[in-house]
Order: structure tokens, then C-alpha cells, then sequence
């Protein structure tokens, strides 16, 4: 019985590629992959963050390429999904987790800033996709797992362009199941509520702020960047491989009120 739970859940013989792997949710999901028997390329701009990647995935005894690109130019995912074809011939899994915020009222929001957002949130997990999914298709087995947002489904002050760039990723998220689900490549976003991540702590740290959003949470708390990853890993794994095309809220009952 324990092979048969490890075979479903158990990521062996797989490679999975990472963005925003040098801290937060990205960081987490590196180390937890690798627990799950998956050798990871961590892809992200910083590399002392990366050195760190790699060590946590080495610590599971897995191997780690370490990539870094930057996810707001064109030619930074293009380039990260060519070093981890190059040196491993295929990924099976991508998680499109790099993200970044501003936080601006809409009137106050640059275009310069939008553009910026949209590249890195909704551009890169497009460009990376379109890069990996042909050898996963070929292969007939892959996952993708995007890493979204609940403000993806809820307005929320001063994150007009965040929350357009994440229900993008959703709908994009959807697009990619009507097209490559029947070759056996599932596709799935993931939308958390805040984590406290250094992104969310810059966000929601100060009581101030934090408070009232987190009145609004029936868990009554915020969530933890380990509850993140262990939902990508069931996402990533055989046990999921009839879930596709869906955005899965993890949110402690936020969008059920």
C-alpha cells in the first residue's frame, strides 16, 4: 500500500522547472518537489536566493539547475526554458509561480508599471509554456501548476493591475486545458489568499493594513508558504491527473464569504 501512495504522489524520475525560486512560495515549492523525488531547475534573478534553492534541493538529494533569467523581458523566459531543455532534454512539471505587485490606485497606476506587471504575472507563464508544452505533449505527460491569486476573483484597492494580470493567468490557465488536456497535460492555477512571504509582509505587515484583511479570513489567519506548495505538489503529481483547467482557492474561506 505505502508504493502504491508513493507512485501516486510521489514525483520520481521527474523534472520540474520553478520561477521566483529564490525566496517565499517559489523557494518553498523547490524544497518540497525535491522532497517529493523531483530534480528542480530554479529559475529567478537573484542568485544568492538561488545558491540557497539549491542547497534545499540538493539537501533532498536531488539535483538542482540553477537558471538565472529575468520573467519581465521576453527573452528571459525564452532563455530559462532553452538552459533546462539544453541540459536536461525535457521538463514534465512547470510552475509559473514568479509574481510581482504594485501597489497603486488605478489613477495613480503608470503605464510603465502596468506593462511591467502584466510581462512578469501573465507574459512569462505564457512564453514558458509555449516553450516546454511541445515536449510534454510529444511525451504525453505533463503538469502545469500557475501560481495566481485570490485577488484574481475580488477587487481589492491599489492592486488594479496585479488583479488583472492573475484573472489573466486564470483564464490562460483554462485556454491551455481546452488545448493540451487531451494529450495528457493538465493545467491548473492555484489562488492563495496572503502568505507571509517577504512580498507579503512588505504588503500586509503592518497591522494597520493587515488586520482588516485578515478579519476577513474565517481561518483567522494568514497563510504559510509550506500549505502553498504542498497543494502544488498534489497538482504536480499522478493523484491529480483528472483535475484540469481549474483555479483552486487557498484562501482560509475568504472567497466562500
Amino acid at each position: 500500500m505505502a508504493q502504491a501512495f508513493i507512485e501516486r504522489f510521489g514525483l520520481a524520475g521527474r523534472r520540474a522547472l520553478v520561477t521566483g525560486a529564490s525566496k517565499g512560495i517559489g523557494l518553498e515549492i523547490c524544497r518540497v518537489l525535491a522532497d517529493a523525488g523531483a530534480d528542480v531547475a530554479a529559475v529567478a534573478r537573484d542568485a544568492a536566493g538561488l545558491a540557497e534553492a539549491r542547497a534545499r534541493v540538493e539537501a533532498q538529494g536531488r539535483q538542482c539547475l540553477v537558471i538565472e533569467a529575468d520573467m519581465g523581458t521576453v527573452e528571459g523566459p525564452r532563455a530559462a526554458a532553452r538552459a533546462a531543455l539544453d541540459a536536461w532534454g525535457g521538463i514534465d512539471i512547470l510552475v509559473n509561480n514568479a509574481g510581482i505587485a504594485v501597489v497603486a490606485s488605478l489613477l495613480e497606476t503608470t503605464p510603465e508599471q502596468w506593462d511591467l506587471v502584466q510581462a512578469v504575472n501573465l507574459r512569462a507563464p505564457f512564453l514558458l509554456a509555449q516553450a516546454l508544452a511541445p515536449g510534454m505533449i510529444e511525451r504525453g505527460r505533463g503538469k502545469i501548476v500557475n501560481v495566481s491569486s485570490q485577488t484574481s476573483n475580488i477587487a481589492l484597492v491599489d492592486h488594479g493591475a496585479y488583479a488583472a494580470s492573475k484573472n489573466g493567468l486564470n483564464a490562460l490557465t483554462k485556454v491551455m486545458t481546452a488545448e493540451w488536456a487531451r494529450f495528457n497535460v493538465q493545467s491548473n492555477a492555484v489562488c492563495p489568499t496572503v502568505i507571509l512571504t517577504p512580498m507579503g509582509e512588505q504588503v500586509w505587515g503592518d497591522p494597520a493594513r493587515g488586520d482588516p484583511m485578515k478579519a476577513k479570513i474565517p481561518a483567522g489567519r494568514f497563510g504559510k508558504p509550506i500549505e502553498v506548495a504542498d497543494l502544488v505538489l498534489f497538482l504536480a503529481s499522478s493523484a491529480s491527473d483528472m483535475i484540469t483547467g481549474e483555479t483552486i482557492y487557498i484562501d482560509g474561506g475568504f472567497t466562500a464569504m
